[in-house]
């Protein structure tokens, strides 16, 4: 296991593509990423697309800002990169989120 991989990359309630997984695990520091989500409200979909420079995949932690039991927490895969522009981001990824090498 590298540094920016962690040793399992899941899902906290549905599966992740083995294929995916495979991807995600194969990326190095510098490699040239494509994301596109599908993005879902009600009825309507559509996809949102970013490219950049992979950084590293990381687990982000999430939950309210109240005080809860710790099995209420969900913790996300993300993928982290950087933009065209210099911007560094993260996407969380899903079960529709599909990572690509460029």
């Amino acid at each position: 296991m590298s540094a920016t991989q962690p040793e399992k990359i899941v899902l906290p309630t549905r599966r992740l593509d083995a294929g995916q997984v495979e991807l995600l695990r194969s990326l190095k520091p510098g490699d040239r990423i494509k994301v596109v989500q599908t993005i879902r409200v009600g009825s309507r979909k559509w996809e949102a697309i970013a490219d950049g420079v992979f950084r590293a995949i990381a687990y982000l932690e999430t939950g309210v800002t109240t005080d809860r039991v710790k099995e209420d927490d969900l913790v996300v895969p993300v993928v982290r990169f950087t933009k065209p522009n210099g911007e560094l981001t993260s996407i969380s990824i899903d079960e529709h989120t599909k990572v690509t090498k460029q």
